[in-house]
């Protein structure tokens, strides 16, 4: 692994310029089990030095600690990072292992003023509606969002788990810079309708979940049996039971080509998303997550590799193969919605 920096990438017409790779923080203090803070804070300085500049976190993840925790990195270097933060999943006092969607305007400014209180900036780069309340209209929820960028609280929009027709109509009210939603190997159903209207408008996908929650890394082939107690995978459908061992026997495939490239899986995986910017014509600026910095090195070696035609078509059936929904309720995502 080189210290040569990964190359960049625009996100949308008038965006900020970030490598092509960011990185997905929740991790680092939510989601996955436990957590070593210091391993942490060594892989974050570990991606700024490789080029990684576009840093994803939201106000949901850890009921705001996850914002609290990037704070000082994000103070130390203001002027090299790229802070990409998310509103829309209230937490009620009441009962906080709970979310509520949440898109209306009272909520979007007592959103965006918290963030900035625990992030300790002034502005916030990028800043996302997390998942979409479909009984606010979304020209209202982006109206909203465009008063937050004319007063300078925020610099650029994007929107998460959208479907076409409502990155449309967000696009038509103002300029959306990125639309994050998950695309990997193993979940492709945005490469219908999303990812045409993406590119249409010049709007950059930002891939969550490139590696499929760590499924195609191979790190692990049954949440029940793999994963500690508090790790929320154990509650999604593609990683228990008979799905798990299902979807286990689909990563043959990538486990050969990863060999012939002396890579590992995960690479493979990666460098498959990575090279989705050419196969569909528009950036994709994929944030997989990671607590670890060899961890990183290796997600960035991915930015290097090249797959082949031949490649290419032996990975293409595994999405469609694949057991399980991506999620339990798929109400919230732009596929239960298309």
């Amino acid at each position: 692994m080189t210290d040569a920096r990964i190359p960049t990438a625009r996100l949308g017409t008038q965006g900020p310029e970030v490598g092509v790779q960011g990185l997905g923080c929740m991790g680092m203090s939510f989601a996955y089990g436990p957590t070593d803070a210091e391993q942490a804070r060594a892989a974050l300085d570990r991606a700024l030095e490789l080029g990684v500049t576009l840093y994803d976190t939201a106000d949901a993840y850890g009921a705001g600690e996850n914002e609290r925790f990037l704070a000082p990195f994000f103070r130390a270097h203001r002027d090299e990072v790229v802070i990409a933060t998310k509103f829309a999943l209230s937490i009620p006092k009441d009962d906080p292992t709970k979310r509520i969607i949440r898109n209306d305007a009272p909520y979007i400014r007592e959103a965006v003023e918290g963030s900035l209180r625990r992030l300790d900036v002034d502005v916030i780069d990028l800043y996302y509606m997390h998942r979409r309340d479909v009984n606010v209209p979304i020209e209202e929820t982006v109206g909203t969002m465009a008063e937050l960028v004319r007063e300078g609280k925020v610099k650029h929009l994007g929107l998460s788990e959208v479907t076409a027709e409502e990155l449309r109509a967000a696009h038509a009210v103002h300029p959306i810079a990125a639309v994050q939603s998950e695309w990997s190997l193993f979940s492709r159903d945005i490469e219908a309708h999303v990812v045409p209207a993406a590119r249409e408008l010049g709007v950059a996908l930002v891939p969550y979940s490139p590696l499929g929650r760590g499924f195609l890394t191979g790190a692990f082939a049954n949440a029940d049996q793999d994963l500690t107690a508090d790790d929320f995978r154990r509650q999604q459908p593609r990683f228990t039971g008979d799905n798990a061992a299902a979807n286990a026997a689909l990563l043959q495939p990538l486990r050969a080509i990863a060999e012939a490239h002396g890579a590992t899986p995960a690479q493979i995986a990666l460098a498959w998303v990575q090279q989705r910017a050419a196969v569909d014509s528009l950036a994709v600026v994929p944030i997989p997550g990671t607590r670890k910095a060899g961890r990183v090195e290796e997600n960035v070696g991915a930015v290097r590799i090249t797959l082949t035609e031949d490649e290419l078509a032996r990975l293409e059936p595994i999405a469609g193969k694949v057991a399980g929904e991506r999620y339990a309720d798929m109400s919230f995502t732009s596929a239960g919605r298309e």
